[in-house]
């Protein structure tokens, strides 16, 4: 059910006057639903969701003491739009996506949570501990979120070192032929060559997912059985093990940020505004323990108060994530939170530490972040006076080009927009049909793909290009721009110096005779070299990646009909592919499941 209020009036879009509120409010049904304000150019200025829309838009027009920012609002609403739903729960839903999709002015809108790490237990034999961003899959179980990667590798290792999961990829596990380094340093009971058994392991998988759901003493508990059993039993070395993994259990439940008396499950959510800045920070606590925090800052955010953040982000959050057990908040009151989310304000001493703490991390964060934008734009300002550019650099984009010998050959394509890296609009590109080692052909290929959009006009032109290279990569690229008529476009080539030392790079500016050296000092010589370091990590982790697997591929995955299942039996029972390659026919079908015509196809597939 939809229904739909405007003014027929010449009078300005921010006078009030330019919509009866009075008559609107008449019509509305007191169910729950979502509201759109609209100015008077039919553009939405704000959304919101209401158990009662009746009750909830009335008090926008009937009360007063609003915030600086809605009264500003109110001012230019023309028309006003509800769609009435049958629940609050598909109010917030359908709240949620309309943000999304329209960004209305007046909306704190912040960013997907997609992008927080979780730790992931495989499913199988012997499961897999891996960390993991992104969406999930069926097969494994996944623990958080955590408020950032430095939480969860931290959590893996003690994960590690406590029950000995493994967290090798399948490829390298299915391909094992002895233990790995992992087994050595006492990190992995190498389950892929039979060193454990599959209920060993099944145990210890328990162990850690009752530890990865906060219930630690249980935990502490089974291993304490466990040891004293072993020992009653006079398996002292057992007992031995079981004792260290204890240890280690406590030694990093003791090691806390702020202890807590009981294992609660907590997320601390604080809100500050200032120099500006509105900044929304998430500490979570889980089993009692600390795992560290996150801020976050929204969109369209201008002459929020605290508050307003503090709901929006709660809206916004666990619509996707799940909600712990309790919600503190430093700002409370606050309106319209989710229904069944359970928040309020500290209540003893312990949870107004967490509060503090959270505060103190808001502000430090808002902190660095004007540091880091007033650093950015003095960069850019140094660089555009050295290249004697018209207009800032604001948006910077670099290539570089990484492979071994040829081989795994990967061009990356780095962004840097207003001084900062903006890893979303990295690319990288799979360079084939080459001669090997071939950089200038290479570097024709990755620019040739990127810039075809730039020159349709499909994407948006960078103002200054760098090409992490001497005279003839630089010259490729110039020859790339002409070709596709963007040759208007400034570039520079960024060749290393002498002995490859940092600070030495010569500068071949595009529309310059001479090539430019920068002091070492020179602030916009310093976001040269960030970016173009960051394009050559990026180019290298795409290149491993790549080589890897290249190299990590059997060529029993080529042959057909040899599945997973019956590719594990054959490198088992001949020790590693070397032991098949050198199999007989006869000897592959002794092997159970392969018959005599795919022994056949194996054993001419690996001559």
């Amino acid at each position: 059910m939809s229904s739909k209020a405007s003014a027929k009036s010449s009078t300005p879009p921010d006078v009030v006057a330019a919509f009866n509120s009075r008559e609107f409010l008449a019509t509305l049904t007191e169910a729950p639903g979502v509201y759109r304000m609209l100015d008077a150019h039919a553009a939405v200025l704000y959304v919101g969701k209401a158990k009662n829309l009746k009750k909830r838009v009335s008090s926008y027009f009937q009360k007063t003491g609003h915030s600086p920012r809605i009264a500003l609002m109110l001012q230019q609403v023309a028309a006003m739009e509800v769609t009435a739903t049958r629940s609050e729960a598909e109010a917030l839903i359908l709240e949620n996506t309309l943000i999304k999709k329209l960004a209305p002015k007046y909306n704190i809108l912040f960013r997907d949570d997609k992008s927080y790490p979780y730790i992931g237990l495989s499913g199988g034999e012997f499961p897999r501990l891996f960390y993991h961003r992104g969406s999930f899959e069926k097969k494994s179980h996944y623990f958080g979120p955590f408020p950032n990667g430095l939480a969860v590798r931290e959590s893996i290792q003690l994960i590690q070192k406590t029950f000995l999961l493994r967290t090798c990829e399948e490829a390298v596990f299915a391909h094992r032929s002895r233990p790995c380094l992992m087994h050595q340093i006492k990190r992995c009971k190498a389950p892929c060559v039979g060193l454990v058994s599959q209920r060993d392991y099944a145990a210890d998988a328990r162990l850690a997912t009752l530890f990865l759901r906060g219930r630690h003493a249980e935990v502490v508990d089974g291993l304490t059985r466990r040891m004293e059993e072993a020992a009653t039993a006079l398996r002292f070395e057992e007992a031995a093990a079981l004792r260290d993994q204890i240890r280690a259990l406590q030694a990093v439940l003791h090691r806390q940020y702020v202890s807590s008396t009981r294992e609660a499950d907590v997320d601390i959510i604080a809100a500050v505004v200032e120099r500006g800045s509105l900044c929304v920070n998430l500490a979570m606590v889980r089993g009692g323990l600390h795992l560290g925090d996150r801020a976050c800052f929204p969109q369209a955010a201008a002459e929020a108060e605290a508050a307003e953040g503090l709901a929006a982000f709660v809206a916004q959050h666990y619509l996707e994530q799940p909600a712990p057990a309790r919600l503190i908040l430093n700002e409370y009151p606050v309106e319209d939170l989710p229904e069944g989310v359970n928040a309020g304000p500290p209540k003893n001493e312990m949870e107004r530490a967490w509060v503090e703490m959270a505060l103190t991390n808001a502000r430090l964060a808002v902190r660095a972040r004007w540091q880091a934008k007033t650093r950015s734009s003095g960069r850019i300002a140094s660089l555009q006076e050295a290249l004697d550019m018209p207009e800032p650099p604001r948006r910077i984009e670099c290539f570089d080009i990484s492979h071994t010998m040829g081989e795994g050959t990967v061009a990356s394509c780095v962004v840097c927009v207003d001084g900062a890296m903006k890893k979303g609009d990295y690319r990288r590109f799979n360079i084939e049909g080459i001669q090997p080692g071939d950089d200038y052909a290479a570097m024709r290929q990755a620019l040739t793909r990127r810039y075809e959009k730039v020159a349709t006009g499909d994407t948006v032109a960078p103002d200054l290009v760098l090409i992490d290279g001497g005279k003839g990569q630089h010259r490729v690229a110039r020859e790339v721009f002409a070709e596709l008529g963007i040759d208007h476009l400034a570039s520079i080539g960024v060749a290393k110096g002498e002995d490859r030392k940092p600070g030495l790079e010569t500068l071949f500016v595009h529309g310059r005779g001479m090539p430019l050296q920068l002091g070492m000092d020179h602030a916009g010589f310093h976001l040269i070299q960030e970016i173009r370091d960051e394009a050559h990590r990026f180019a290298i982790v795409g290149h491993r990646a790549r080589r890897a697997k290249a190299r990590g591929r059997s060529k029993l995955d080529d042959v057909a009909g040899v599945g997973p299942a019956r590719r594990k039996k054959l490198l088992a029972q001949f020790g590693g592919l070397d032991g098949v390659k050198t199999a007989t026919i006869e000897d592959l079908c002794r092997v159970d499941g392969i018959s005599r015509r795919l022994a056949e196809e194996i054993h001419k597939s690996l001559r």
